[in-house]
């Protein structure tokens, strides 16, 4: 039988060392209780290879699995798991969506998203809703298990190719900043300021519609118009100048 749910990288065999970074101190400091962790994919074969994989390691438990967000956050309020390994795209609710839900319902639980999007707004939108690692599904289970290991640790956990996109866009985004940086920055009326904050929260266009009362187009202009007013190219740097300029404070 095969140990892997996608391509092997061929570093299965380095201590551990391609996603958690697994170090002899961990080794001589085995944790008293097994991860326990909480498996959410709309796929019922992913999640039984998932569970099979991990069965294999004495110090991960898996407690239980979902199909959907919704009922990914029942679960963790029932089990309240030390990990959730959470797909990003599921029906009736996604993964990103149910992460802050789930931080409410389980706050000890830590969430690493496992998915085939390698998209930096699903990446930014998931770390803003809490989620501790982001790692694609391409990677060994080797490296699932270093990663549940690390995170559970207290460890950030990004595939490398997305946080590599990631760094380069935050570059990019610096360089412009310092480009505008003797320019005065527009005003925004009171109503885009109002968008801008709820954007920065990590709320999709349908959602600040119906906090604001206004419809979506209405506030797909607003975005549109902020974006236009900063100089900026995305809602990631939207975000970024928000934090920057004080607008809204990331707790």
């Amino acid at each position: 039988m095969g140990d892997s749910f996608g391509p092997v990288r061929g570093d299965a065999d380095d201590g551990g060392s391609g996603a958690g970074g697994g170090d002899g101190m961990q080794a001589s400091m085995p944790r008293k209780e097994p991860i326990r962790v909480l498996v959410v994919d709309d796929h019922a074969l992913f999640r039984r290879g998932l569970e099979i994989v991990l069965a294999q390691e004495e110090d991960i438990q898996v407690i239980g699995e979902a199909g959907d967000g919704a009922e990914a956050v029942d679960k963790a309020a029932d089990l309240l798991p030390d990990i959730v390994l959470m797909d990003v795209r599921m029906p009736k609710r996604g993964g990103i969506e149910a992460c802050t839900s789930i931080k409410e319902v389980a706050p000890s639980a830590k969430i690493i998203m496992l998915t085939i999007s390698d998209e930096e707004a699903d990446l930014y939108d998931a770390i803003k809703a809490g989620a501790t690692g982001y790692l694609l599904k391409e990677i060994s289970t080797d490296e699932v298990a270093t990663a549940i290991r690390a995170v559970a640790d207290g460890q950030s956990q990004i595939s490398p190719s997305m946080a590599s996109k990631l760094l380069t866009e935050f570059k990019s985004m610096i360089q412009r900043t310092d480009e505008r940086r003797l320019v005065p920055a527009p005003r925004l009326t009171d109503r885009e300021l109002e968008v801008l904050k709820l954007v920065a929260t990590g709320m999709n266009n349908r959602d600040i519609a119906k906090e604001l009362f206004i419809s979506e187009n209405t506030v797909k202009n607003h975005v549109r118009n902020i974006l236009e007013k900063l100089q900026l190219h995305s809602r990631m740097e939207a975000v970024v100048y928000a934090m920057r300029e004080k607008i809204l404070e990331i707790r």
